[in-house]
């Protein structure tokens, strides 16, 4: 069952992948409240985020939580750290509806992040492993990302094979400029 605060069910969230984390480690959907927890500071470390309010964050939240069965974010949580620094990781499973593949269902992963104080711990593999892990229960015939060249070697540590060429096209000059 999902909690009003959740995201998405937390019967989604892998044990296997829980497990292995260390003990003061929580595995769990985005939550409502995350705001206040350093989820945008992780991001930070990824790529520009911007300014963005509470309100403004709270908005989107309950946007992707309206899309049922679409938007899968996941956090780590270290509970032995500061509140406003409890995040440590994140990532996003987006869920593509097709038309291709027998009314298929495709899964994107998207911003994986570690908090820049947490890295070389594996906690990015855990969270493509968690990621994956709710694709499958969700139905996904596959799951692929874009990722740049020096983030590919991780990836195929993961399991994931190149297939094909990334390309964009920008409409706006301050998402170019920063690459997001």
């Amino acid at each position: 069952m999902t909690s009003s605060q959740e995201l998405f069910s937390s019967s989604l969230i892998s044990q296997e992948v829980q497990a292995i984390l260390p003990n003061t480690c929580t595995l769990r959907p985005l939550e409502r409240s995350d705001f206040h927890g350093g989820h945008l500071d992780v991001l930070r470390g990824l790529t520009h985020v911007g300014d963005i309010s509470e309100a403004t964050w709270t908005e989107r939240f309950d946007f992707m939580k309206s899309c049922n069965g679409t938007y899968y974010t996941v956090v780590i949580v270290d509970k032995s750290r500061e509140a406003s620094k409890s995040i440590v990781g994140t990532g996003t499973l987006f869920v593509e509806k097709k038309f291709l593949y027998e009314l298929g269902i495709q899964g994107h992963i998207e911003d994986i992040a570690i908090a820049s104080d947490m890295q070389g711990q594996k906690f990015g593999v855990k969270l493509i492993q968690a990621l994956d892990h709710i694709a499958k229960e969700v139905g996904c015939y596959k799951t692929i990302l874009d990722c740049s060249p020096n983030n590919a070697p991780f990836y195929e540590k993961c399991g994931y094979e190149k297939a094909g060429q990334e390309m964009h096209h920008y409409f706006d000059p301050k998402a170019q400029e920063y690459s997001v």
